[in-house]
């Protein structure tokens, strides 16, 4: 039997402050970044350093582990040292409107080129006017209209000569030009005068009238061709008079983007588009015109074609390293705004937005991969981007099939970018499972630790980090004493007291409780009872739920027995876990037995309250049964196992060996001490496996029993490999010290039902027979009896069936046995 009796000392591995060799925090001068992360320190550092295309990272790790804050120090660490990356801006484009041109500039220069466009059309505003109403255009415009007027009147004046030579008048009227006969005096003939002329005198002045009007209509059509050759002649001229204007204005930005043919081919059409639209440089709005154009949209003329929208402008140093925390579709790969005018929504090109990948283009993007699965459409755009390495400006209606009204579509944005997905591990291997492109996309995995060794030297690691810590958050100091005491909370934490967990996050949240308590009292320096306070305080704070479960078992409703001895009835230890609060409570667990079918009830089971893996345990336990006792006859045993008064689901192995030893007690008829509780897993072999929990599952018995009172006989067997994962409170160890409370470690279940019961479990003898009075012999003989009652039962049934006369006699077989 190796039956040991656990230590204080072995119930919680304390700190001995000797190791630490500070007085304070204030003297720890060692660096301490990223302790214990050295797997996946390297793994992130060679993530951002290959440059191949598919070697982006996935961060995968517990939360709290500061995988976040160590990703983005070594990524702006690796970005500082790059070159400032391109510059992007959207143009109009002047051929194609929907289709507006995207300009590549290096870092800063965009802003450059979109203050050198606003600053052309300044002053082309001022430029314009002043040389189209300038003194020289006013002269050549009036040399024109001068021409045109000389050239009028030479037509009319030809057409009213013919007319006076046939005694008509050209007569100018409200109602233009017409044409009356003269008297003899050379004047025109009123209509009276006109009337009382002899008839065919008025016939033949009619006639000469229509000869001559005929005429008129002629030089009118005449005049109407010069006005519009002269209209041309004075539009040509504006045009060349502004071309040498804009051509003056534009040929220095023509000859500083000589190099660039796309610069300078959308400087021309800017050119272009400016000389057609030049009366709009020449607009000018009264007040009352003004007042109508913030309403219709016909209204003051508009420059915005001429606008730079800059997209990215990079004016820091280094490379970008943008952390996205709401990863939608439109915050990713940016969007189209609109504008609502007058009930109609329109876009132009200045309403295109960037996104994540736009920003973070030429350096680093870091994402939270389950937000990032959580938004529509945004892994597999960010997945079609990565493919073709563009970035396309994409409105999700259109993705989807739903839009159908025209809107733009931008040149799309060469990409080159290093993605890092953070998220748990279990993300991780679902995603490298169920989506088969994963892998080819994210080929670096960074695996984070939950833990570290316990060793002298990682131990000043953690206090170094502790004081990292204490700087960074503008903590009061912390004495040796605290630091121990964050030492061991660190290896209660890690579940293991050769252990340190790495949940930085947690240990953060506990320092900053125990600053506040002490400065509560007007502290300099934070002790080890400020972190015991805190984690106190903490606990009560999340312990509603638990006391009234230990309530509920003061007042008796739930059954829970620590003193005295039951058959067939164990205590069983589990761990109720709401989120970050854990605690433990002690089960009932009872088993009854009778001879029948070969059969293993699980209650918890049968009603679907019970999980995979407490079932896997109950069907490993019956496994062990028909391997070990009664192996030369049929197992005819009818068992029930249940957890009273369990209302919710159970889950785990861990009640497996409590579940065992209540049936073993039940068919053995031993009955067991009710001031033990039991943990442990079970083999079929009968070994007694680790579990998980193990302080939670110690302490929440012990609390139970001291709530009643020590007699000195509680106590909890826990497997002897969970031995080195104590790490009990100070009640608890104080209690062992005083030997007032019992921990026990086995390896069997023998060991663990000999305990329980104060019997020897006993060992088979040479005879290959158990000691009548050992566990296993009653055990034993306790299913042969089974055995035979059923062959008996069947015995008796069978004679008692009345056969046909002519029907053969059968032999029943009878199972000769020396046991009872």
């Amino acid at each position: 039997m190796a039956i040991v009796k656990i230590s204080p000392a072995e119930a919680c591995f304390r700190c001995a402050q000797e190791l630490l060799s500070f007085e304070t925090t204030d003297g720890i001068t060692q660096p301490a970044s990223f302790v214990g992360q050295s797997r996946a320190f390297e793994a992130v550092a060679f993530g951002i350093g290959i440059h191949h295309q598919g070697f982006n990272l996935f961060i995968n790790g517990p939360q709290g582990s500061g995988r976040h804050e160590m990703t983005k120090s070594v990524v702006r660490e690796k970005a500082a040292a790059q070159p400032a990356q391109s510059d992007w801006c959207y143009v109009n484009n002047f051929k194609r409107p929907h289709h507006p041109k995207v300009f590549e500039f290096p870092s800063g220069e965009s802003t450059i080129f979109k203050k050198e466009l606003y600053e052309l059309v300044a002053v082309l505003k001022t430029t314009i006017p002043a040389v189209v109403e300038g003194d020289d255009f006013k002269e050549r415009i009036k040399t024109v209209n001068e021409e045109l007027r000389k050239k009028i009147d030479k037509l009319i004046h030809g057409v009213e000569e013919k007319a006076n030579v046939d005694s008509i008048a050209l007569v100018k009227s409200e109602d233009g030009l017409m044409f009356s006969p003269m008297d003899n005096n050379r004047k025109p003939l009123d209509r009276a005068a006109f009337q009382r002329l002899p008839s065919e005198t008025q016939k033949k002045l009619e006639g000469r009238v229509a000869k001559h009007q005929n005429a008129l209509q002629d030089a009118v059509n005449r005049i109407a061709v010069l006005k519009r050759e002269a209209g041309e002649v004075q539009r040509k001229l504006k045009t060349d008079t502004v071309q040498r204007a804009v051509i003056d204005l534009t040929n220095s930005l023509k000859k500083k983007y000589e190099k660039r043919p796309e610069v300078i081919e959308y400087l021309q059409d800017v050119e272009n588009d400016i000389i057609i639209h030049a009366d709009d440089f020449l607009y000018k709005a009264d007040g009352e015109r003004d007042i109508l154009a913030n309403v219709f949209t016909a209204s003051s003329p508009s420059f915005d074609q001429y606008e730079v929208n800059v997209l990215v402008g990079n004016h820091a140093t280094g490379a970008p390293v943008i952390y996205e925390d709401m990863p939608t579709y439109q915050n990713l790969h940016g969007r189209i705004e609109h504008i609502a005018r007058m009930g109609m929504l329109s876009t132009h090109f200045t309403l295109i937005k960037p996104g994540a990948l736009h920003r973070a283009n030429g350096g680093y993007l870091i994402l939270d991969a389950r937000r990032l699965l959580m938004q529509p459409y945004s892994y597999d755009g960010l997945k079609r981007s990565l493919r073709s390495g563009q970035i396309r400006i994409e409105p999700i209606e259109r993705l989807l099939g739903l839009m159908s009204t025209v809107t733009l579509e931008p040149e799309p944005i060469p990409l080159k970018i290093k993605i890092v997905l953070i998220g748990d591990t279990l993300l991780y291997y679902m995603l490298k499972y169920y989506d088969p492109e994963f892998h080819s996309f994210f080929k670096v995995q960074a695996d984070f630790e939950e833990s570290m060794d316990r060793s002298p030297e990682n131990t000043n690691l953690y206090a170094a980090l502790l004081a990292a810590v204490i700087t960074r958050e503008n903590l009061l100091p912390m004495d040796r004493s605290g630091v121990a005491s964050l030492i061991e909370y660190g290896a209660r934490e890690a579940g293991d007291g050769a252990k340190l967990s790495l949940a930085v996050e947690g240990l953060v949240d506990v320092m900053k409780e125990a600053d506040y308590i002490a400065r509560q009292q007007d502290k300099t320096v934070t002790e080890a009872e400020d972190v015991s306070a805190a984690l106190a305080a903490r606990k009560r704070r999340g312990g509603r739920i638990r006391d009234r479960l230990f309530e509920a078992t003061r007042r008796g409703l739930r059954h829970i027995e620590t003193s005295g001895e039951r058959t067939g009835q164990v205590n069983g230890l589990s761990v109720i876990v709401l989120n970050a609060d854990s605690f433990g409570v002690p089960t009932r667990i009872t088993a009854l037995s009778r001879p029948g079918i070969s059969q293993v009830m699980d209650i918890e089971r049968e009603v679907e309250l019970g999980g995979p893996l407490h079932s896997k345990g109950v069907l490993i336990l019956e496994s062990f049964l028909s391997s070990r006792y009664a192996r030369d006859m049929p197992l005819n045993l009818r068992a029930s196992l249940v957890f009273e008064q369990s209302y919710g689901g159970v889950e785990g192995d861990s009640a497996s060996c409590a579940e065992l030893c209540a049936l073993l007690s039940s068919l053995a008829d031993a009955p067991v001490q009710q001031g033990i509780a039991i943990t442990g897993s079970i083999s079929q072999q009968g070994e007694v496996q680790a579990i998980g929990g193990v302080n939670e599952k110690v302490e929440g018995f012990f609390d139970l029993c001291a709530e009643r009172g020590l007699s000195g006989q509680e106590g909890v067997i826990i497997p002897a490999t969970n031995v080195s994962h104590l790490m009990l409170k100070s009640e608890v160890v104080e209690a062992i010290a005083a030997q007032q409370f019992n921990l026990w470690s086995v390896t069997t279940v023998d060991e663990a039902i000999s305990l329980l019961t104060s019997l020897p479990a006993g060992e088979r003898g040479d005879d290959g027979e158990y000691p009548a009075e050992s566990v296993n012999g009653r055990v034993e003989a306790t299913l042969r009896s089974f055995a035979i009652s059923i062959q008996m039962f069947e015995k008796q049934k069978f004679e008692e069936e009345k056969l046909p006369e002519s029907a053969p006699t059968a032999e029943v077989p009878v199972i000769q046995s020396d046991k009872k």
